[in-house]
């Protein structure tokens, strides 16, 4: 009787907690009337929720290969959507870009065929960071090199799972400070090997380079995360690439080519802007849905689940006859 009463109180702290977030959400899109900004908001607070739901789903729920397993497959059904609304990493990112609006300071653009360049060659990084194993122990056996590969100094299957660190850690942080644990994406497996100088060095020197390349090139990491580029390999594989039932879908009647879309894309996807219409995919994209945001032409972009359209680009420039 007693566990029966914790379980329907566990079940009912969930039931608040949901209820509390949805309503959080509600007021959001009653309360901000600038339609340019709503879905950014949104946005920001699914991410906020996600990092403390990592954070205790780390505290209380170790086995992180499930944890692994279950954001891929979500990944076959959703696609990148765990990038641009979930991501913990991206969320840092994204900080750091509400910090620059406030200095109003210009991001750097890169070149469109060098940001095509890099999404291409990061397949090439991705290679060889998986075939390290196997070029470190040719003489030995292939159980032996098996096992380096899922559970020895590189753990190839952690780097998936990197962008879903908390900077506060349950427990072994890379650093303790005033008692807190702390770590940073990626940095807590390495240095749970080694805590040399040369380490220490290259991990505080991987931080300021993410920060500072963050700081001049909005969302630089996710153009070459491996959790990015796993998602996007696995929705190009034949077997699932018709399995994702959230779609970004172009309206090529109304489009004028203004070329909003591709400026005020965090990833710099230009096939939004350049596809004739119908659905736009594309391996860069986080599918934060800015540029439907942003599209000041009613209708003209559109998110579809299930091929159902659940959210459109609207005329911002001016107000609606219900507003």
């Amino acid at each position: 009787m007693i566990i029966s009463i914790e379980i329907l109180g566990e079940i009912l702290r969930w039931i608040i907690a949901i209820t509390l977030f949805g309503a959080g959400i509600l007021i959001i899109q009653i309360w901000i009337k600038d339609k340019t900004k709503r879905i950014s908001y949104t946005r920001i607070i699914i991410q906020l929720v996600s990092l403390a739901f990592f954070y205790f789903l780390l505290f209380s729920f170790p086995w992180l290969l499930i944890i692994l397993i279950v954001i891929l497959v979500l990944t076959i059904f959703i696609g990148r959507f765990f990038c641009g609304w979930v991501c913990p990493f991206g969320l840092y990112m994204d900080v750091i870009t509400i910090f620059r609006k406030t200095l109003k300071k210009r991001y750097l653009l890169l070149p469109i065929s060098f940001n095509k360049f890099l999404d291409k060659f990061r397949y090439l990084i991705f290679a060889i960071i998986f075939a390290i194993p196997f070029i470190i122990a040719p003489l030995h056996s292939q159980s032996f090199q098996l096992a380096l590969f899922f559970a020895g100094p590189f753990k190839h299957w952690t780097i998936f799972l990197g962008p879903l660190e908390t900077l506060i850690v349950p427990d072994s942080g890379a650093w303790v400070i005033y008692g807190l644990n702390l770590s940073y994406p990626y940095v807590r497996d390495v240095m749970f090997y080694s805590t040399g100088f040369f380490i220490q060095f290259n991990s505080i020197l991987f931080i300021l380079l993410t920060f500072v390349g963050s700081f001049l090139i909005r969302r630089l990491w996710c153009r070459f995360c491996p959790l990015g580029l796993s998602f996007a390999v696995l929705n190009k594989v034949k077997g699932f690439s018709w399995l994702p039932i959230v779609h970004l879908d172009k309206s090529e009647e109304k489009c004028t080519k203004c070329g909003v879309c591709k400026r005020v894309c965090p990833t710099q996807v230009t096939e939004v802007y350049e596809n004739k219409g119908g659905n736009v995919s594309t391996s860069i994209c986080t599918h934060c849905f800015r540029c439907v945001e942003m599209c000041p032409y009613e209708g003209c972009l559109s998110v579809k689940v299930a091929g159902k359209s659940v959210l459109s680009s609207r005329n911002w420039l001016e107000p609606s006859e219900t507003e």
